[in-house]
């Protein structure tokens, strides 16, 4: 039996949604500690997560982080907030879709099957999992981690997009253009900085895997890797 976990703080909702879910036959886990989401998480293991923004303590944009550092279960959003940048970041940092309240309940039971079917169904039989390799360094997109020799960082979604794109264009330049739009799909929202800092986050998870000057500034282009690796051996 799938299990759906519940990270909403409206008893009356979440006593719904646990009931209406119910019904089609899933297991339901509705957290009780706001505190410490991840722990629920860890114990239960669901596979799909429905997830509040508006909680207490951190909000739901800061536990989907803490979830995609270790899991790519599809995770839903359903809030009341209907401004677009707030569904915008709930993309961002790792949701695969939004909700917005008041919902359908048979809204929210479509989005649940579509989302199972993608990750674990028909629409993902026979799917491996995407691994890109470039001399010994290993990116895996859909686990958000990247690994050398032994060593494994995590990643947030921006990193990994930013390596993807970088692993992918190599030995060209990726332009700045190029990762803005793809890290952002509209432009609108980010700026020249937003992506330095990005970046520099990277460099420092290439660090984290024990490789230095990775990632090379090509002045009034972009960025390219650097394969500085060769011969790195294994501590």
């Amino acid at each position: 039996m799938q299990k759906i976990m519940i990270v909403e703080d409206d008893p009356k909702i979440a006593k719904h949604l646990e009931s209406y879910i119910h019904k089609y036959g899933y297991h339901v886990i509705r957290v009780a500690d706001f505190d410490d989401v991840l722990n629920t998480f860890h114990n239960n293991k669901p596979d799909l997560v429905l997830l509040d923004i508006n909680l207490p303590s951190y909000d739901g944009f800061y536990w989907c982080r803490q979830i995609r550092m270790e899991s790519t279960c599809p995770v839903i959003f359903i809030s009341a907030r209907v401004g677009e940048m707030d569904q915008v970041r709930a993309l961002e940092n790792g949701g695969d879709d939004f909700i917005t309240k008041p919902f359908h309940s048979e809204i929210v039971m479509a989005k649940i099957r579509s989302q199972l079917r993608r990750a674990y169904g028909e629409y993902a039989r026979g799917m491996k999992e995407r691994v890109l390799d470039i001399e010994g360094l290993k990116l895996f997109p859909e686990r958000l981690e990247l690994s050398f020799n032994s060593k494994v960082t995590p990643l947030s979604k921006k990193e990994a997009d930013i390596i993807e794109s970088l692993m992918d264009r190599y030995p060209r330049v990726a332009g700045r253009e190029d990762l803005l739009e793809k890290l952002w799909d509209d432009q609108v929202y980010v700026d020249e900085n937003t992506l330095n800092v990005n970046i520099t986050r990277v460099r420092k998870k290439f660090q984290a895997v024990g490789i230095k000057d990775g990632v090379e500034t090509v002045r009034g282009a972009g960025y390219r890797l650097n394969i500085s690796w060769l011969g790195i051996e294994e501590k």
